[in-house]
């Protein structure tokens, strides 16, 4: 089979301004145009959208992530495009790929085989640039803290309590703990200081969550940089940072419109890491998806514990929206892999394996149903080492839950091969839901219970811990007035607890809170568990040393 990347470039695309006005009915001057495939839709045209009715979400979720990897956006996309095969207005709605994983261990997040959003180049590289404009305006509100203490400190900032860190779109350590303002007076007060990666910016979450300038601007303006020597929180806003870096997000804000290798239209807008942040597209391009097309398909980072709940309890919580069903996708190898099997030999048939491994999926599928109460099915998305009696188990096992299972090979044969698990979506959309749709937690509640009520009723904990540290932290933060935000739990994406190494589904683990950050603008409360790394590092052997350029212009290497 041809790679990823030789597959997207022998693809005929259709120009993005047919895209829009044929299949969504955009006219072409709504339509701001990066080259022949790509274009922002105006947000004018947004605006003008606000009476049409909302079509029906589907959430793309996934059981606990594996080594290998499930492929939540490759059926994403492969879904969208059976959905488009079988007749339907549908759309996807993805995030944006960082440049440091491409350049990386990850690699892209454009889908793969033939279940790809293209120009698949463009979409990992740069892109339509909202990515730069998110690090220059963080840059800025960073440039303006320090310059703020240079010249007389008015707000009289505790240089040791800033917590504002620059970013770049890049994986490199060297900028996880450095020291600024060497050289003399001249330039500055040391400090302190560091980097963490584009999409770890709280400024990527309130990128994704707002809908207007307006409301752009109003959480830029709450974000709070540090505390004053009173130990009183200070935000941009005092900085008279809000205005400037709202300019320079004016233009991104705009869904950015593409397609799949089928012709389906597609938004990729926005990229906020699934663990400090709510891992999921932005608020507007889901919005807009929505009053355009009659279906819309999109994803949550890593598991359903992290990424279907943020999707709930952040995403839902603030805008309004609900999904209509989530597809859990789940394949041979993961269910083998938490049912005890070595990396090594997940290629050799065990249908012990694949039903001791059907512990993790079966709470995944409970914390969907009858936590965030949506109806779901699961989308058995199909390797060629998986054999037929592994994946009939697989429908089986799933169907005992009372849960519908549908093999899928999107990746080898596109939207025909997800065909079944697109039928299998529309039955449940046309059936009366016995499910009513839930927050994990109340608003109400102090902080501590919101974080006690994620631990126990979705990863099975007996109890959960607090730092010292963290305790006072939070302690301030409720003091300050955030109480009532809701909470986004940090921790490792592997595990229902917060050891990487605890497969299947442990219980009556502890989950340990080891540090509590505010993200004020964004409008939650960070709560990490564990190591969290947002400034990651490359691997000994990077996919920078395989992509190249050709003399022609092409682009290799790209995955």
């Amino acid at each position: 089979m041809l790679s990823d990347i030789e597959i997207a470039n022998a693809a005929v695309l259709r120009p993005i301004r047919e895209v829009a006005e044929q299949t969504l009915g955009i006219p072409e001057e709504s339509l701001v145009p990066y080259g022949h495939y790509k274009a922002k839709v105006d947000l004018g045209y947004v605006a003008s959208l606000a009476d049409r009715p909302l079509g029906r979400l589907v959430l793309v979720t996934a059981l606990s992530p594996t080594p290998p990897g499930e492929g939540k956006t490759t059926t994403t996309v492969g879904l969208t495009d059976a959905l488009h095969g079988l007749g339907h207005r549908s759309m996807a709605c993805l995030r944006e790929p960082s440049m440091g994983p491409v350049f990386g261990m990850k690699g892209g997040a454009a889908g793969g085989g033939y279940a790809q959003v293209v120009p698949m180049t463009d979409i990992n590289l740069a892109f339509t640039g909202d990515f730069n404009a998110i690090a220059a305006a963080n840059n800025l509100l960073a440039a303006l803290i320090d310059n703020h203490v240079h010249h007389g400190n008015e707000l009289d900032i505790d240089v040791r309590s800033v917590t504002w860190k620059r970013v770049v779109d890049m994986n490199d350590r060297a900028l996880r703990q450095i020291t600024v303002a060497l050289g003399g007076h001249a330039n500055g007060f040391p400090r302190e200081d560091g980097f963490d990666i584009v999409v770890a910016s709280e400024l990527m979450a309130i990128f994704c969550l707002t809908e207007s300038w307006g409301d752009l601007k109003k959480r830029i303006g709450d974000i709070v940089i540090g505390y004053n020597r009173a130990m009183e929180p200070v935000t941009a806003r005092e900085l008279n940072a809000d205005g400037a870096m709202a300019v320079l997000l004016r233009d991104a804000l705009a869904p950015n419109l593409v397609q799949t290798l089928e012709g389906a239209p597609a938004f990729v807008h926005g990229g906020p890491f699934a663990n400090i942040a709510h891992g999921c597209s932005s608020v507007v391009a889901t919005r807009t998806g929505l009053r355009l097309a009659d279906i819309v398909v999109t994803e949550a980072g890593f598991g359903a514990d992290l990424g279907a709940e943020k999707f709930v309890d952040i995403k839902c919580r603030k805008s309004g929206l609900r999904p209509d069903v989530a597809v859990v996708v789940a394949t041979v190898r993961a269910l083998k892999y938490h049912g005890g099997v070595a990396l090594a030999d997940l290629g050799t048939e065990d249908l012990a394996a694949v039903e001791a491994g059907m512990v993790n999926l079966r709470r995944h599928l409970d914390n969907i149903r009858n936590v965030y109460g949506i109806p779901c099915v699961v989308a058995v998305n199909r390797f060629p080492t998986d054999t037929d009696l592994e994946v009939a188990k697989v429908v089986e096992l799933v169907g005992a839950e009372g849960v519908r299972a549908f093999p899928a090979t999107h990746f080898a044969d596109g939207g025909i091969g997800a065909q079944d698990l697109a039928k299998g979506v529309l039955a449940v959309l046309d059936e009366p839901s016995s499910y009513d749709f839930s927050f994990t937690y109340d608003d109400e509640l102090p902080l501590t219970e919101k974080v006690e009520a994620i631990a126990t009723r979705l990863y099975d904990a007996g109890i959960v811990t607090w730092d010292a540290k963290a305790r006072r932290r939070l302690a301030r933060i409720e003091k300050d007035g955030y109480g009532g935000l809701p909470v986004c739990v940090a921790k490792t994406q592997y595990s229902f607890s917060t050891d990487p190494a605890s497969l299947g589904a442990p219980s009556g683990h502890e989950l340990h809170v080891r540090e509590v950050r505010l993200s004020a603008g964004a409008g939650f409360v960070v709560v990490v568990c564990g190591d969290m790394m947002t400034m990651p590092g490359l691997p000994r052997d990077p996919s920078a040393g395989r992509i190249d350029l050709l003399d022609d212009g092409t682009i290799l290497g790209l995955s």
